[in-house]
């Protein structure tokens, strides 16, 4: 009996914070008729927000995804001075507020900063693409690695010593031996990584500008359609962003080899 109450009482608690507000978003953004919903999500701004998301969460995640291979094999393989520090600087983006990275990212690239003079070059990273780049990188780093590093411990590395035993160079080691015992561990983090660069507001409004049509990604714009007492547009762009979301853990799901 307990079992049940426990199972029920769990389930509960995820609809109550999850299923619920998720839910009456879909319901107001379709309250009207999805003709409505989609002429919300279809005007030249909303459209525009979408790719600019869609654009820098392509640059990120592929980053973020090698980056983070690199830096697990580093932490669990490597043996170098310095190694405690990295291991709590990849955590960094989880413990400090995204605002305050993009305050960071401000100081150091506007004027006055140490590379403002970057702008007078033609190099331009506050309120445009590279700096939403840079904030949505970094707030979303630390997810490959943490998914990685448990695996790569739990594999050991006599697999890879026999294969460098038997002549294998380091990157085919890690191509046939490596990969294939961490790939699944990759895919969730590339879905983590993906969620959070999406999602990503706070990091990405500092450095942004905000202005629609050109420095405005989707999670910028539903705040602005919110603040406008636009709700219908607002509502409907969540639903997108929910719909991507749901997208990417699906598709990666099936893809992902069965394992036996």
């Amino acid at each position: 009996m307990s079992r049940y109450l426990l199972r029920f009482g769990v389930l509960g608690y995820l609809g109550l914070i999850l299923l619920v507000p998720v839910g009456f978003v879909f319901y107001r953004a379709f309250e009207h008729g999805f003709a409505h919903a989609w002429e919300a999500v279809t005007t030249p701004e909303a459209l525009h927000a979408l790719w600019l998301t869609l654009l820098i969460a392509a640059i990120a995640v592929p980053v973020n995804t090698i980056v983070g291979v690199i830096l697990a094999l580093a932490l669990v393989r490597g043996r170098f001075a310095g190694r405690g520090l990295l291991n709590a600087v990849v955590d960094l983006p989880l413990a400090i507020s995204p605002v305050i990275v993009g305050l960071g990212l401000v100081l150091l690239y506007g004027r006055g900063g140490w590379l403002g003079g970057l702008a007078d070059h033609g190099l331009h990273i506050l309120f445009a693409v590279p700096g939403m780049v840079l904030a949505t990188m970094f707030v979303s780093m630390p997810f490959v690695v943490r998914e990685v590093v448990p695996v790569l411990r739990e594999i050991g590395i006599e697999q890879e010593q026999a294969a460098e035993t038997l002549g294998a160079a380091p990157f085919q080691v890690f191509r046939r031996v490596t990969f294939p015992a961490i790939r699944g561990a990759v895919a969730y983090g590339v879905v983590l990584t993906t969620a959070r660069a999406i999602g990503e507001f706070g990091a990405v409004s500092a450095v942004a500008g905000n202005v629609e049509g050109k420095t405005q990604t989707l999670p910028l714009y539903v705040k602005a359609q919110f603040d406008g007492f636009d709700t219908a547009g607002a509502y409907a762009s969540s639903v997108v962003l929910a719909l991507i979301a749901i997208a990417v853990v699906v598709s990666l799901r099936v893809l992902q080899p069965k394992e036996h």
